[in-house]
């Protein structure tokens, strides 16, 4: 694991943490391993049918956008 990446990728969750925070969820970073980012979804999220959404619209793309060469977010439970 390429630790400037990790620490990359965890300032960017801390960032959009606030906003999942705000509806009753949180979201926790467990990876990153061969580009893909693997996260663990808490509270309201876990089994709300908007997660998928924001963690594919929301979380994926905006980490994409500052790091290019993550293929994808991916919820563990």
């Amino acid at each position: 694991m390429e630790t400037a990446t990790f620490d990359r990728i965890a300032q960017i969750i801390k960032q959009v943490q606030p906003m999942i925070q705000s509806d009753g969820g949180d979201i926790e970073l467990i990876k990153y391993e061969d580009d893909i980012v693997y996260v663990r979804m808490h509270g309201a999220c876990v089994g709300c049918p908007a997660s998928s959404f924001t963690l594919s619209l929301g979380i994926e793309e905006r980490l994409r956008e500052q790091i290019p060469t993550i293929k994808k977010v991916v919820a563990l439970d």
